[in-house]
């Protein structure tokens, strides 16, 4: 019976430190978006079409921050408000809260007046409605200038947005309220990917449709552009906010500088492309005394200025590269086949996925086995990069 009590005031005594655990565990922050169909949320039936928003969680911490997204289809910073939407985050909206902001693309439809705010006076005016209540409910409010369309003619990217976002950007720093320079930031990225690449982050996808329903859209991300778009709000953030830093989960060195497109002309040596069937096959001995017959296919050897070696070597049944010794460090990787690694004195079975390091001082070997060629691609310092080290 003893027993039994014990067990009983041990079980109650675990039970009670969870609960103690579960009290003092803090709640997520949350972070609201109030926005447009460019930041909204979209069910599967449109795939892959989503907003930037619906990737804002991806980026952050769950046990840290909590993303709530009211972002619209459609919607201005005023008919957000007109219809309510605001509403549903008025009511939720507390201190410590943050309110990503970010608006323009409908405020400038004219022809329809339920939406169109003019940008100098009016556009200001409804953003600063969402900027006073955060600050009456103790909440950090952040305003987003609207992310760039994709509209290119004949190879210059269009900016689509001007006065809305010189509007955002004025009243931040008129108000003092932080901002995300989206605009800027996307823009430079559609840059520096060119007008066909960048079909590929927007909703382009004939791929996705029947023939009748191929979508050409440069306004709408699709997946891959929503997790770009996320980036750099994210990026914006912590520049705003240098402690979120510890709660972002994924990496944000995204996007591209404004001097992007002038960098990649200034380059003293341009970046290349080589396909495989361009790549010249040199049959040879086994390197360093090794037996059997050997493929070599140095990789831009040619290249100007490169800091390291870079070929694929095929040794064919029986061949193989013989013991040596090492002056420098040296890395093969095995693509296929099988082989046995002589590796100071010790055999080491390698197979495909396998990466094996060998370091200055160091002898290795390395014999094919097995039926298929072993096939490695090797890495190592140039002899003028290996001499000044």
């Amino acid at each position: 019976m003893r027993l039994v009590l014990a067990l009983c005031l041990a079980c109650a005594s675990l039970a009670d430190a969870r609960a103690a655990d579960r009290i003092t565990e803090p709640a997520p922050r949350r972070v609201f978006i109030a926005g447009d169909s460019t930041a909204s949320d979209y069910g599967p039936e449109r795939a892959p079409r989503q907003g930037w928003g619906m990737q804002l969680q991806s980026f952050l911490d769950p046990k840290a921050w909590s993303v709530r997204n009211h972002a619209q289809n459609g919607r201005s910073a005023r008919s957000f408000i007109e219809q309510g939407w605001l509403d549903g985050i008025a009511k939720d909206l507390r201190a410590g809260d943050v309110l990503l902001v970010q608006f323009g693309h409908n405020d400038a439809k004219l022809e329809d007046p339920a939406r169109y705010n003019e940008p100098h006076d009016a556009f200001p005016a409804w953003l600063m409605r969402y900027v006073a209540l955060a600050r009456e409910r103790g909440a950090t409010p952040i305003l987003i200038t609207p992310v760039a369309r994709r509209k290119f003619d004949r190879g210059q990217l269009l900016d689509t947005h001007g006065l809305y976002t010189l509007a955002v950007r004025d009243l931040a720093a008129r108000e003092g309220i932080g901002l995300i320079d989206l605009n800027a930031r996307s823009m430079d990225w559609l840059r520096a990917l060119g007008d066909e690449p960048s079909k590929l982050f927007f909703m382009h996808v004939p791929e996705a449709r029947a023939p009748d329903q191929a979508q050409t859209d440069d306004t709408h991300l699709r997946d891959a552009g929503a997790v770009a778009v996320a980036c750099f709000v994210v990026d914006g953030w912590k520049r705003l906010d240098p402690a979120l830093a510890s709660s972002v989960v994924r990496d944000t060195d995204c996007g591209a500088k404004p001097s992007s497109l002038a960098d990649r002309a200034a380059q003293a040596h341009p970046s290349v492309i080589l396909h495989r069937d361009a790549v010249v096959a040199r049959v040879q001995p086994g390197p360093h005394g090794g037996p059997g017959e050997t493929v070599a296919h140095p990789m831009f050897a040619d290249a100007k200025d490169m800091p390291f070696q870079f070929r694929r070597r095929v040794l064919r049944k029986g061949a193989g590269i013989g013991l040596h010794p090492h002056d420098h460090d040296e890395i093969y990787y095995v693509l296929s086949g099988r082989g046995r690694y002589i590796l100071d004195g010790v055999v080491h079975e390698v197979g495909a996925g396998d990466a094996l390091l060998t370091r200055t001082g160091s002898t290795h070997s390395i014999q094919q086995a097995g039926d298929e060629d072993l096939v490695i691609l090797i890495v190592y310092l140039s002899a003028q990069q290996a001499s000044g080290r």
